[in-house]
């Protein structure tokens, strides 16, 4: 039996499974005790398999001070970064990386009497929060290490697994990763992707607006100015600019209607049922342009909601403020053996050729990208169950992943002997 036979055939599906159903477990919400735990236990099933592991606890106040930091919105305590690397000459050929934080569950009642961390498991679907954004795809890296161990393979150079904290709210784990020195020749990022290759992201910005009001009781509004009429023209302005930002979205994006949305994801306004409202804060997500510098993403939309023409907002401007995440965009470089490597091993899994794709929403991926590392998206998952009520995976793309994850691993590695 060659080599490349051995690991697949040592791939069990099964355990994969029970794997999967172990990590969704784990209530992991960005910036939560249980991320912590987590990471603990992907450091252990990576040192159980014979890797070189580094375990280390984020210097938070150094990350967040250094000028590329790329931005948090959930609190935090502590993070911890893991990197498990094989055995091997010379640096990573490859990086398999996933990140072990998730998203709050929201409200409980649309989740229909089950239990977001319960991995419910069905003949062919497993249910739970992060089951798709992206539990599955951490899983896949780690039983493609497992696979490796049970059949006494030995790589010629070294592959990494980079496991990572708060992806969710602006790549913190990732980023401190990096700036501990851990990189490589490639990477994949197992964020899901429907069986297609996804070679570039867009980026995406928090924004925080404030809109001034004036206050007077209810019963003489006549003598207010109510914030919340005063938004109207700015979340028309918003529109506008959306449509704009997204007429000429470029090849990679063919078929995507909205591939740079701009969203007011939260709003909240006045402090007393019988007040006029005097301050209106939302906040939202601003989409960066493939190559497009954040900087100029944000002066287009500071511009933008200057100019707007209305005699209130002319004396009372919006305020503009940017918090939170701050996710530019990144592209594997044109013409990177990566992708035709990941495009055989996925044929070759599956009997068909996969598409390629770029994703409207920002990852890591633009931070190993800024490192000089190419990278890609490749995972299992459909991103439209991500962050939502019922979040599932389809186990048999959680199957195929694994194993074309195990092909490229063999060859873009390379065997050096047996254990």
């Amino acid at each position: 039996m060659n080599v490349e036979a051995r690991v697949l055939d040592a791939l069990d599906e099964a355990e994969t499974v029970r794997l999967l159903a172990e990590l969704v477990r784990v209530p992991s919400v960005t910036g939560s005790d249980a991320e912590s735990d987590l990471q603990d236990r992907c450091a252990r099933m990576l040192a159980e398999w014979d890797l070189d592991v580094d375990v280390w606890k984020l210097d938070l106040d150094d990350l967040r001070s250094r000028e590329d930091f790329p931005g948090s919105e959930a609190e935090r305590a502590e993070g911890y970064g893991v990197v498990g690397t094989t055995e091997g000459e010379g640096p990573p050929a490859l990086i398999l990386q996933g990140h072990v934080d998730v998203v709050p569950t929201g409200d409980l009642a649309k989740w229909e009497g089950q239990d977001p961390f319960g991995a419910r498991l069905t003949a062919t679907t497993l249910h739970g929060r992060g089951a798709c954004d992206m539990k599955a795809g951490l899983a896949a890296n780690l039983a493609v290490v497992r696979a490796l161990r049970l059949a006494g393979v030995r790589l010629a150079r070294p592959l990494a697994v980079h496991c990572v904290v708060s992806e969710e709210d602006g790549g913190l784990g990732a980023f401190g990763t990096l700036a501990r020195g851990h990189t490589g020749e490639a990477a994949v990022i197992t964020e899901p992707t429907s069986g297609k290759i996804i070679t570039a992201n867009a980026g995406a910005l928090t924004f925080r607006l404030e809109v001034a009001g004036r206050a007077a009781h209810g019963a003489t509004r006549y003598e207010g100015v109510n914030a919340v009429e005063a938004f109207w023209p700015v979340f028309q302005a918003v529109r506008r600019l959306e449509g704009e930002r997204n007429r000429d979205p470029g090849a990679l994006f063919a078929g995507n209607p909205l591939p740079y949305p701009i969203e007011i994801g939260t709003v909240r306004a006045g402090d007393w049922a019988s007040s006029v409202p005097d301050l209106l804060v939302a906040e939202g997500r601003l989409g960066v342009r493939l190559d497009e510098d954040p900087a100029a993403a944000r002066a287009a939309f500071e511009e933008a909601l200057a100019g707007i023409d209305d005699p209130w907002l002319r004396d009372h401007p919006v305020a503009v403020t940017w918090p939170g995440g701050q996710f530019a965009g990144g592209r594997l470089p044109e013409g990177h053996p990566l992708l035709a490597e990941t495009f055989r091993a996925v044929a070759d899994v599956t009997g068909a050729e996969p598409g390629t794709t770029a994703a409207p929403y920002g990852s890591d991926l633009r931070l190993y990208a800024a490192a000089g590392v190419p990278t890609l998206h490749f995972g299992p998952g459909d991103v439209r169950f991500a962050h939502a009520p019922r979040e599932q995976v389809d186990l048999r793309e959680l199957r195929d992943v694994t194993r074309a994850l195990a092909l490229l691993v063999l060859r873009r590695c390379g065997v050096g002997g047996s254990r």
